[in-house]
């Protein structure tokens, strides 16, 4: 038997979860999966899940913090810590943050990596949302 690339990477649950016509939970597969994995590991909060509190990020905890270059340093590094801990299907290439021009209160994580076994760069940009400074909004 043969084994694709995408039998390596793996499948899963749609993120977020949705129900196909068959009434069955939509399944993704290969580079898909992985996004859809990193995805769902930067949204969880670090402690979020009762049976396996040490997964997640610990982005969240900068959701009062100050625009500034410390805050965006520690975006960075919680995203690396995160992915390199669980997410053992990707090499990391670089990931850095930086403040969405368009909207002060969000810091852009630009992360950029390889599938193991693959030469292909792939990246992405995860959008966080800190809580305007002074608390309106």
């Amino acid at each position: 038997m043969t084994r694709t690339p995408d039998d390596i990477l793996g499948a899963g649950w749609a993120f977020p979860v949705v129900i196909n016509p068959r009434g069955r939970v939509a399944m993704v597969r290969g580079e898909q999966a992985i996004t859809q994995s990193i995805l769902m590991l930067l949204m969880t909060p670090k402690g979020q899940r009762v049976m396996r509190p040490e997964y997640g990020c610990r982005i969240h905890d900068l959701i009062f913090a100050p625009n500034d270059a410390t805050t965006l340093g520690l975006a960075a590094y919680y995203v690396d810590e995160a992915l390199r801990v669980w997410e053992p299907r990707i090499e990391l290439v670089r990931v850095d943050a930086t403040t969405d021009p368009a909207d002060a209160s969000r810091i852009l994580v630009h992360i950029e990596y390889r599938l193991r076994g693959h030469h292909q760069p792939a990246s992405l940009v995860f959008p966080y949302y800190r809580l305007p400074e002074g608390g309106e909004g």
